[in-house]
């Protein structure tokens, strides 16, 4: 008797049945054609790169998390996020590019740090960036936040809030400031406040040697509410003091104007000064995004605009705007509080095909016609009675079933079932493909997301 082991997933590393994978795809499908429909192009660079190219920028948290290992003489590393490949390759394929260079790319990265609950060590992201050459208009940084709103439209959510601040205004106002602390230690503390509260946010700056009236002042600015008008009215107060200021402030008027002309309604963004991104490479527009039912979850679409890509691997200057999303913890999130749309659950299949007959001709026949059509068709080959294979059809979710026996071969008919309706009709190869076209089409239109009805 052979030695078995026993089959075991690591832990952090998620695998879908394949109705949830189906449902996935059908996510990430959605992402990549609301990217593409604003010119990016699509790009997949390698899981594996070489460790020192990889770690340019590494140090800290990066050295600590990332899977590294040696192949002869080769010092390798596992991707850990997007951004580092997409530097590298846009130094590397440089004067073959098209600037402003616009990339999207989704796929896995690798991170060895602790799985928790809807965390992963191996997840997919779903980026977007636009590269410039030496420079970028300011315009770019609202049509982000304006493909964040339409991609969490199409895949059918409504109850979120894309929150926009700048980085140049928060630097700006530090400088007004008595304290010589650097910005970057407050800007680290105070994208903290979501989480600790901004008691605690007080606290820390008061501990780190930030005086009493500074500390007043820095929780007067980052808890300003209002309108979006209301805000940049009131920030006016403090232009004249700071030069980086007063650019930070004019950036963030021109991208909050664009955002009504790219489509935005203001009850989807507004301005949060406490938005500062703990990462050093932002330098102007920042953006979370939070699910306003459900903001303990905390932003589930992030990112911002940076000066310098690619300084670790090129002195020319590249900079850019982008954004990510943790597509498997969104899903993750997504599935767990119920918003997958049941109506919308898809299929592997537009028509399995069931031959009732020895001959199988007609249903290779049918299959490939309607395949002929864009149809999704499988045949089921198996010798099993006929309920048999109508149980396996609505197992796999076939939306309809093509039912090839004597009489309809003879005739040159087909009957279809209509699997949700429990209706068939028999009806010319031609007419079957326009009811399953038709069909087809229909789910298509419908969103991923039932936002009314999750949690039912």
């Amino acid at each position: 008797m052979g030695f078995t082991v026993k089959p075991r997933t690591l832990s952090g590393f998620m695998e879908l049945l394949p109705e949830k994978q189906l449902q996935f795809e059908a996510v990430r499908e959605v992402l990549a054609r609301v990217y593409a429909s604003y010119g990016f192009y699509p790009l997949d660079t390698p899981v594996l790169e070489s460790a020192e190219v990889l770690l340019a920028k590494g140090g800290g948290e990066t050295e600590k998390q990332i899977y590294r290992f040696q192949k002869g003489d080769t010092d390798l590393a596992m991707r850990f996020d997007l951004t580092v490949p997409l530097a590298k390759y846009v130094a590397l394929n440089y004067g073959s590019l098209s600037f402003p260079f616009r990339r999207y790319q989704i796929g896995k990265v690798y991170r060895g740090e602790r799985a928790q609950k809807g965390r992963y060590r191996e997840f997919y992201q779903a980026d977007i960036d636009i590269i410039g050459d030496g420079e970028l208009a300011v315009v770019n940084e609202a049509e982000i936040p304006a493909i964040i709103y339409n991609t969490f439209r199409a895949l059918g959510l409504s109850r979120f809030r894309i929150r926009v601040n700048n980085r140049k205004l928060l630097s700006g106002f530090f400088e007004m400031l008595e304290t010589s602390l650097p910005a970057q230690e407050m800007m680290r503390v105070i994208d903290k406040l979501d989480k600790i509260g901004i008691d605690q946010v007080a606290t820390e700056l008061s501990g780190m040697g930030v005086s009493d009236g500074d500390v007043a002042l820095v929780r007067g600015f980052i808890t300003r509410g209002g309108t979006t008008q209301e805000v940049l009215d009131g920030l006016e107060a403090y232009r004249g003091h700071s030069a980086l200021f007063d650019q930070g402030l004019e950036e963030l008027r021109t991208v909050t104007r664009y955002l009504g002309d790219f489509g935005v309604p203001e009850e989807n963004f507004g301005i949060d000064l406490t938005i500062a991104r703990g990462l050093d490479y932002y330098t102007g527009t920042v953006y979370e995004t939070t699910m306003l039912d459900h903001p303990e979850i905390g932003s589930v679409c992030s990112g911002g605009r940076y000066d310098d890509l690619a300084g670790h691997y090129t002195n020319k200057k590249l900079p850019g705007v982008g954004i990510s999303i943790g597509l498997t913890r969104l899903f993750y999130v997504l599935d767990e509080m119920g918003y997958i749309s049941a109506a919308a659950a898809p299929s592997s299949v537009d028509v399995l095909v069931l031959p009732m007959s020895d001959d199988l001709s007609a249903a290779v026949s049918f299959a490939r016609e309607m395949r002929e059509h864009g149809l999704r068709s499988q045949i089921y080959y198996e010798s099993k009675k006929f309920k048999a294979k109508m149980a396996y059809a609505d197992k796999i979710g076939a939306p309809f079933a093509a039912i090839l026996g004597e009489d309809e071969i003879a005739a040159g008919t087909v009957t279809l079932k209509d699997m949700a309706a429990g209706t068939q009709q028999t009806c010319s190869y031609a007419r079957a493909a326009e009811v399953l076209c038709a069909a087809a089409a229909g789910r298509a239109a419908r969103k991923i997301i039932d936002e009314v009805a999750h949690g039912e």
